[in-house]
């Protein structure tokens, strides 16, 4: 395909996936599942890496993963079918055989230098990723499967609830990431030791959508952050990450050094204004180290 016609494509799946993305973000309830695909859209994987066509298209896309999950979905069913699960525990160990053992769904290591693992559509391909993604994998599979289970989104390792806790029903925990390795609240709790935090049992609470679409595009902005070269991925992830109804506003700034590190120092040097006027009210001092960061960009153009 010539260079030009595959530049068109790529610039039709972003403005799709992006419009998409920006209504789906404020959707009742809002779909973590869509909208991570729609984020991945953007970057522009396949599905098959052998197939020479073009880019799919953002239907296309969609349609391929929804497939996928439907065949996993299926696959649960007829489990949960044949051996009638009697509670949480159960049902947990089923999701582990059909998901972690017969599909072979885990991670390792590895996974983290791998910016495939924080993209839903490679994640399906692949089978591998980060716990997060692995486990929104889970969540997707036992929702079309009639079985409830939540994210729980510990700190440095993402995990899930099978069963309850939002209504107090019982549940266990399980770690995706491990093939479903059921957990205890000791396990949880040195999870949350190793991060280095301390445990406190509300964050035993269900995950709510946006904030795993925004710990999914924040975990792929620390990716390219240690990789200079990517600059232009993490500018996407933050871009994405400011469509969200609620985020940091720290985003805003970084997106401007970002257009800076790309080259747009016009674009950067206003967003970096624009920035520092909302500092003005409660950080003067920030709000001028930005405005040099600003005339710095401008200088850039002489």
């Amino acid at each position: 395909m010539p260079a030009r016609r595959t530049k068109a494509v790529a610039v039709t799946v972003t403005e799709q996936s992006r419009d998409r993305f920006r209504t789906a973000a404020r959707a009742e309830p809002a779909d973590p599942v869509l909208l991570c695909l729609l984020a991945a859209a953007e970057h522009g994987p396949v599905l098959d890496p052998d197939d020479p066509g073009e880019p799919p298209s953002v239907d296309a896309l969609l349609a391929a993963c929804e497939a996928a999950l439907e065949r996993h979905a299926s696959a649960v069913r007829l489990a949960v079918a044949e051996r009638a699960p009697a509670g949480p525990e159960e049902t947990a160990a089923l999701l582990a055989a059909v998901l972690g053992g017969r599909e072979r769904f885990h991670g390792q290591q590895s996974d983290y230098r791998r910016l495939e693992s924080s993209l839903l559509p490679d994640v399906l391909r692949r089978r591998r990723g980060l716990p997060i993604m692995l486990s929104l994998v889970w969540m997707a599979v036992g929702r079309r499967a009639g079985l409830t289970v939540h994210g729980i989104a510990l700190p440095g390792h993402f995990i899930v609830a099978v069963g309850g806790p939002a209504g107090g029903e019982e549940y266990v925990l399980a770690d995706p990431f491990h093939g479903g390795r059921l957990l205890d609240p000791d396990d949880a709790e040195r999870l949350v030791h190793t991060a280095g935090q301390e445990f406190t049992p509300d964050l035993l609470t269900p995950a709510q959508p946006l904030d795993i679409v925004l710990r999914v595009l924040g975990n792929i902005r620390a990716w390219a952050a240690d990789r200079p070269e990517h600059a232009r991925t993490q500018l996407w992830a933050a871009e994405l990450s400011l469509l969200l109804p609620r985020h940091p506003a720290q985003l805003r700034l970084e997106r401007a050094e970002l257009l800076v590190r790309t080259g747009d120092f016009l674009g950067g040097s206003a967003e970096m204004d624009a920035y520092a006027q909302i500092l003005d009210a409660f950080d003067p001092d920030t709000a001028a180290k930005v405005r040099q960061e600003a005339r710095a960009a401008r200088h850039r153009l002489n």
